[in-house]
C-alpha cells in the first residue's frame, strides 16, 4: 500500500520542482550553507504539495484513467491503491506542508498556497482549455521559481523568468504532442471517448508550430540573457553555455521527428543519454562560469 502511494505521487515528477534552485545558484548563494538548507527545504515542500495534486488528480480522473492506454496501470486505476487511502493522503500532506512553509518564509508560503490552488484549478477544470492548459503548466514551473527567489530574499534578472517561461511552454506542448502520440500508436484519434477532452483541440502539425515557435524564443531569449543580465559575469563568459541549450532542443526535435519518440522534454531527459550529457554540461558550465567569475 505504501509503495503504491509512493508511486501515485509522483517522485519521478519531483525534478520539476529543481527550478527552485535557479535564484540560489544564478545569485551566487550556492556555496552559502543557510540559503543552500532553507531552498532544499523549499524543495521538499513543493513536492510534498505537487503530490498531493497528482493524488487528488488522480482521484478525480480514476475512471478516465481505466480507460487510458498507460493510465490504467496507475495505482487507483488498476485498483492497488485504496481511494479512502488517497484521500486520508491528500488531506495529511498540505495541512503539514502548508505550516511548514510558513515557518520557512511568509512569502513563500503564500506562493505555496498560489502554486496549490493553481495547480488544483488546472486539474478539476482548466486542462480542459485548449492553450490556457499549457499556460497553467508554465505558471506553475514560474512559481516554482519565484519561491526559490523568495525563501532566499533575492531579486533575479527578468531574463530567468522569461527564459523559464518560455522552457515550461516548450515542455507543455511537447508534453501534449506525446499525448498525441501515444493515442495513435494506441489506435485512439481525437474525439476518442477515451482521450483527454483538450487533446481533441489539438493536432500534431499544430503543436509541431507551436514548439518550433517556442523554442525559437527560447534560445533567443536565454541568449540575450546571457550577455545583459546585470548579475552575470562582465566578460559575458555565460554565452559559451549557449551551444548547450542549441543542443539540447535541437536533440529534443530530432528525438520527436526522427526517432518517432513521443514524451514531453522533461520526460525524455530521464531517458536519453544525450540530453542528460547536455543538461550535466549546461549546469556545469553555468556553475563554474558563474562562481569562479564571483566579485571579490
Amino acid at each position: 500500500m505504501l509503495r503504491a502511494l509512493l508511486k501515485t505521487m509522483r517522485p519521478k515528477q519531483w525534478v520539476k520542482n529543481g527550478v527552485i534552485f535557479a535564484a540560489l545558484v544564478f545569485d551566487h548563494h550556492l556555496l552559502q550553507l543557510r540559503p543552500l538548507l532553507e531552498t532544499i527545504a523549499g524543495f521538499v515542500l513543493l513536492c510534498v504539495l505537487s503530490s498531493t495534486v497528482y493524488i487528488i488528480n488522480d482521484l478525480a480522473d480514476i475512471e478516465k484513467d481505466r480507460q487510458h492506454p498507460r493510465k490504467r496501470l496507475r495505482p487507483l486505476a488498476s485498483g492497488a491503491l485504496k481511494k479512502e487511502t488517497a484521500i486520508a493522503a491528500a488531506i495529511v500532506l498540505p495541512l503539514v506542508a502548508l505550516p511548514l512553509a510558513y515557518l520557512l518564509d511568509v512569502g513563500f508560503a503564500v506562493v505555496a498556497v498560489i502554486y496549490l490552488a493553481e495547480n488544483l484549478l488546472y486539474s478539476f477544470q482548466l486542462k480542459h482549455y485548449v492553450i490556457l492548459d499549457v499556460l497553467m503548466v508554465a505558471l506553475g514551473y514560474l512559481l516554482r521559481v519565484i519561491a526559490g527567489a523568495l525563501i532566499i530574499d533575492v531579486a533575479i534578472s527578468p531574463w530567468l523568468y522569461i527564459c523559464m517561461t518560455l522552457l515550461a511552454l516548450f515542455m507543455g506542448f511537447g508534453k501534449r504532442r506525446g499525448e498525441l502520440i501515444l493515442l495513435s500508436r494506441n489506435g485512439q484519434g481525437n474525439g476518442n471517448q477515451t482521450s483527454r477532452k483538450v487533446l481533441e483541440e489539438y493536432s500534431l502539425a499544430f503543436l509541431d508550430e507551436m514548439i518550433n515557435l517556442v523554442s525559437s524564443a527560447t534560445v533567443m531569449a536565454y541568449s540575450l540573457y546571457t550577455f545583459s543580465a546585470d548579475n552575470l559575469p562582465k566578460n559575458h563568459a555565460m554565452m559559451l553555455t549557449i551551444p548547450f541549450v542549441l543542443y539540447g532542443i535541437f536533440r529534443y526535435l530530432y528525438l520527436i521527428h526522427i526517432r518517432g519518440e513521443g514524451g514531453a522534454p522533461d520526460e525524455l531527459v530521464l531517458t536519453d543519454r544525450p540530453l542528460q550529457v547536455t543538461f550535466g554540461l549546461w549546469g556545469l558550465s553555468a556553475v563554474l562560469i558563474l562562481y569562479l567569475n564571483m566579485p571579490s
